[in-house]
């Protein structure tokens, strides 16, 4: 982990300051992210895991913001870079890792893999492998939550390629039209799967995508936990108190390829190199624990060890866990009454 410098000025500006107990759960939340997403990379040049894998490095901040924002029943749907969003919701780390190493004790019976996990437990409905299908899903999710009179809301992750689909513009009419309680939160890491949002989008300002349709939207620093949280908290109260749905545009940065097949030779390395020394999501909030003695290196250190166990013990589990049996091809297909 970079030694903070820039980041800690940066996270000097992010506001009024939350609680210690508050910010080391910001900073255990992100780094289990972080060091989860390391070990999948690694099992995933080990041949471990196979097919697809995008990592989450990077953008932990907006997951773990927002989830800090949600309440029991409130729903979560994203994209194929979904890792994060799943331990962010309390998803098994155990469970995520053999899903993504095709085992048997993964979320999916080892039939989903990276792209395709879910937990009606969490409230988790995917992964969506399909760009953009996860939005009109979503809206759908808010719609239930509405139509059951319930004060729930819905967190619809897509990217900053995503919000130039069709699809995307159905839902947005829906959800102001019936005034869904869905926050739909654009994760913009800037490149999409590898074509800069400049060279891509005549509307570089994603949050203001809704304007036609009376959405209100927000731009936030998607790499400041803190950030994401206020703005989080904003959109939480405006969808429960009825108002419609809202768009968080979260402006962020992935430090690895789309996937792991992909050498990001789009953009330079020295980019790469100053985005993570200046505005990287955990260094801030160690930067904040330090700067304001809110804790020692010795108690950050702990977690460090405690988060890396955790994650040892989900790729020992995964590559312990038998594969599917084959019988496994026929269920799951349909919901059983």
């Amino acid at each position: 982990m970079a030694k903070p410098g820039k980041a800690a000025e940066n996270a000097a500006k992010g506001g009024k300051l939350p609680p210690a107990k508050e910010l080391l759960q910001y900073y255990r939340d992100m780094l289990l992210i972080r060091r989860f997403e390391e070990k999948a990379g690694q099992l995933y040049g080990m041949g471990l895991i196979g097919g697809f894998c995008h990592l989450y490095i990077g953008q932990e901040a907006v997951v773990v913001g927002l989830q800090a924002c949600a309440k029991l029943g409130d729903a979560v749907i994203t994209s194929y870079r979904d890792h994060g969003h799943m331990l962010a919701t309390g998803m098994d780390s155990k469970g995520v890792m053999a899903e993504l190493t095709g085992r048997a004790g993964g979320y999916s019976k080892g039939k989903g893999g990276s792209m395709h996990m879910f937990s009606r437990e969490k409230h988790f409905y995917g992964g969506h492998g399909i760009v953009g299908a996860q939005v009109p899903l979503g809206t759908g999710l808010a719609f239930a939550q509405r139509y059951n009179k319930t004060d729930n809301v819905t967190f619809c992750y897509f990217g900053d390629g995503s919000s130039n689909q069709g699809q995307v513009y159905e839902s947005f009419n829906m959800a102001e039209l019936w005034k869904l309680p869905v926050i739909y939160v654009i994760e913009n890491n800037q490149y999409a799967m590898g074509t800069s949002v400049a060279r891509a989008s005549a509307q570089p300002a994603l949050y203001k995508r809704g304007e036609s349709f009376g959405i209100q939207g927000r731009q936030v620093d998607g790499m400041s936990v803190v950030a994401v949280k206020e703005a989080g908290e904003e959109a939480v109260a405006h969808c429960r108190a009825g108002k419609g749905p809202v768009i968080l545009e979260m402006m962020t940065y992935r430090y690895r390829g789309h996937s792991m097949s992909d050498p990001a030779k789009y953009r330079s390395k020295d980019e790469v190199t100053k985005m993570r020394a200046e505005h990287d999501p955990i260094d801030q909030v160690r930067a904040l624990l330090l700067g304001n003695k809110m804790v020692d290196e010795d108690a950050l250190k702990a977690i460090d060890k405690e988060v890396k166990d955790i994650v040892q013990q989900a790729a020992d589990f995964a590559q312990e866990s038998p594969e599917p049996d084959p019988s496994e091809l026929w269920t799951d297909v349909y919901v059983e009454a």
